[in-house]
This record gives C-alpha cells, sequence and structure tokens, in this order.
C-alpha cells in the first residue's frame, strides 16, 4: 500500500495551496498529488497530454487507460487529474451529516484532502469521474469516502461518477495507447506525399505490407512507414475499428474518415 513521503498536517496543506496544487486550468493546471508524493507505488506513470499540454500523473493503469479515452474523444476539452476537494469546511461537514468518520492524518489529526481522478471539461459542462476497481466496492470505508465525494460534488452542482474497469473499453484504450506515440511526426516524416502514397496503398493491402513498402521504396529505417500510418490513425485520415485491437497482418483499412 502507498505511503506519503511525511506526515500530513496544516504546515504542507498550506505549501500545496502557495505552489498552486489543485488550481488553475489546462497547462497551469497542478495536480494535487504527484507521483513524487509517495515513498512507494504500484503501476504509475506520467504522460504528456496533447489536449492539457503538460505532462499528467496517474496512479494506477486504469487511470492510465481512462486518460487515453478522454484524449481521444473530440468532445473532451480539458483533462485535470488529481483534482482536490479544496473546500476543506464543506468536505468535513458533509461527512459529519453524513454520520462518516472524515480521513485525518494519524500523527497530526489533521483532514487530508480527498481528491478525484478526473475533472474534465467538456463541450457539455464539468464533469468529475472517479477511477475504482470494481473488487474495491465491496469495501465500507471506500464506499463512505465515496460518499462523501458523491455528496460534495452534487452540493457544487458538478456531474460525478464512479467509473471501474468494467465501464473502461480497455481494446480501445490499448489502441490508443500504441498509436500515441505518433500523434506528432518527425519533420522528416512529415511530408504530404508520404500520406497521400499510403492512404491510397492502404486500402488494399494491409498495414505491414503497406508500411514495409514504404520503408523499402523510399530508404527510410524499418518502422518509418508504420509510424506515418499510426500518426493518419489517430488523426481519423483511416477509418479502423478501434473496439478491436488492430493487427497488423489482418486489417484492410479505408481511407477518407
Amino acid at each position: 500500500m502507498s505511503k506519503r513521503k511525511n506526515s500530513w498536517n496544516k504546515t504542507k496543506y498550506k505549501q500545496y495551496l502557495s505552489a498552486g496544487r489543485g488550481q488553475g486550468e489546462g497547462e497551469m493546471y497542478l495536480p494535487w498529488i504527484s507521483i513524487h508524493d509517495f515513498s512507494s507505488l504500484g503501476t504509475v506513470s506520467r504522460i504528456f497530454s496533447y489536449k492539457a499540454n503538460r505532462v499528467l500523473h496517474f496512479m494506477s493503469r486504469n487511470e492510465l487507460y481512462y486518460f487515453y479515452l478522454l484524449e481521444w474523444s473530440d468532445k473532451v476539452l480539458d483533462i485535470r487529474e488529481q483534482f482536490p476537494l479544496l473546500d476543506l469546511e464543506l468536505a468535513t461537514d458533509i461527512a459529519g451529516k453524513a454520520g462518516i468518520k472524515y480521513p485525518t492524518d494519524n500523527i497530526s489529526g489533521f483532514p487530508y484532502v480527498l481528491t478525484c481522478d478526473f475533472m474534465i471539461t467538456t463541450e457539455n459542462g464539468i464533469k468529475a469521474r472517479t477511477i475504482k476497481c470494481s473488487g474495491e466496492l465491496n469495501n465500507r470505508r471506500t464506499l463512505e469516502k465515496l460518499e462523501i465525494e458523491r455528496r460534495y460534488w452534487k452540493e457544487l452542482g458538478i456531474e460525478w461518477r464512479i467509473v471501474t474497469e468494467k465501464e473502461i473499453d480497455i481494446p480501445k484504450a490499448k489502441n490508443i495507447e500504441w498509436l500515441y506515440p505518433s500523434a506528432k511526426l518527425p519533420e522528416y516524416l512529415a511530408d504530404r506525399k508520404y500520406r497521400e502514397e499510403l492512404l491510397k496503398r492502404i486500402e488494399n493491402n494491409s498495414i505491414q505490407d503497406t508500411a514495409d513498402w514504404f520503408d523499402e521504396n523510399y530508404g527510410y529505417p524499418s518502422g518509418s512507414g508504420l509510424r506515418i500510418i499510426k500518426h493518419l490513425l489517430w488523426n481519423r485520415k483511416i477509418v479502423c475499428d478501434m473496439d478491436r485491437i488492430i493487427s497488423l497482418d489482418n486489417n484492410r483499412l479505408t481511407a477518407g474518415y
């Protein structure tokens, strides 16, 4: 189980606020907690978001998968991870009225700031999402903290929902993860004629055959053609069933999405 590097207290709380944690939007936003705040964690990751124009911090693989789905969606405008329930007075008052013991530090007794995994700005407003493994929902203490969160966001008029691995389209997320490094192309592969030729050829050939043809025809290092194809898939210039794992050998794709 992960543990914070140091005891949580009022001084540290004020330091977080002064540093701007949990505040701002887009590239100016700072998550309330980062992977560096813990001495040991399981599967964590840091990855650049093109929507937010900054590096985001994720505390689990499911958070990362969900991020990829958000990053892919045209309806999502901004992503803020590890978003705090910053109004401690409201949060503790909600817990008290619900008969729930609010989490506090064992040493200082100072209340922790709970966080929501994702605060998402969409075309239809702001939405809060908390990522949990379905098995965690059998834990009474976890449910109590989730109830605090539910009531908190309801009080602020923000739509909130729990997302488990059952609601995450894992194959689609893995496809997006595979395409992600090719969202941007190096200058030597950015020539428009390369993209046009690959779009024409891929109509009647597999991804692998098309990519191999490009590398051989132009004398570029192995993988160059595949990188451009992935870039075209990322930009929806090639039609693909994203809900099934993309096959290099069997997929015949259609250009002109």
